[in-house]
């Protein structure tokens, strides 16, 4: 089945799905940037921070 079959077999089950991200101290909704903040959100990256202690075994 495609994608696009299922997401639209299941359509009535769907909701919306609000992106939160920390912007100066606080949390703020994506939806609610401005168009060149929201392309800078776009662009950012993600990574893994390393844990900083040496493994002991």
């Amino acid at each position: 089945m495609k994608k696009e079959e299922i997401l639209h077999r299941n359509e009535f089950e769907r909701t919306k799905c609000i992106v939160y991200t920390r912007v100066m101290g606080y949390h703020r909704p994506v939806e609610s940037f401005n168009i060149g903040k929201k392309g800078e959100h776009q662009e950012r990256s993600f990574f893994l921070e390393k844990s900083s202690r040496p493994n002991v075994s």
